[in-house]
């Protein structure tokens, strides 16, 4: 018999990058899901956000659906008050790597969740 630890909320907003590594990681895209707010946006490369559960667990599934890990990196992470700022250069098994800029809020149960997931968001814009 195995027996699984549930997945803990981050009540630092630093660790919410170390937080979505480990449940991006497990394969468990339901645990991936908890970390963002019910209204949050999540912004492919294509630059059109999404929003809510469904899209966003469909805008990560092709990541997840690699079947590699990933690894995170905080290059700068900003509070003021209940939400952050988080500049995070991540990598997924070598293959696509990019740094995100990404906006969270702590809730009133005093966890962080992601409000605004943008994982490409320091990429150069295309001039074509």
């Amino acid at each position: 018999m195995t027996i699984t630890t549930p997945f803990t909320l981050p009540t630092r907003a630093e660790d919410v990058p170390a937080a979505f590594a480990e449940r991006f990681n497990s394969g468990d895209a339901d645990a991936v899901r908890e970390l963002y707010e019910e209204r949050a946006a999540f912004v492919p490369e294509s630059g059109e956000a999404v929003h809510g559960s469904a899209g966003i667990a469909a805008a990560n599934a092709p990541f997840l659906a690699l079947g590699l890990p990933i690894s995170v990196r905080p290059r700068r992470v900003h509070v003021a008050g209940d939400i952050a700022l988080l500049v995070v250069d991540w990598e997924i098994g070598g293959t696509v790597r990019a740094t995100a800029t990404d906006v969270a809020r702590r809730g009133a149960d005093g966890y962080w969740r992601y409000v605004i997931d943008s994982p490409f968001g320091a990429a150069p814009v295309s001039t074509h």
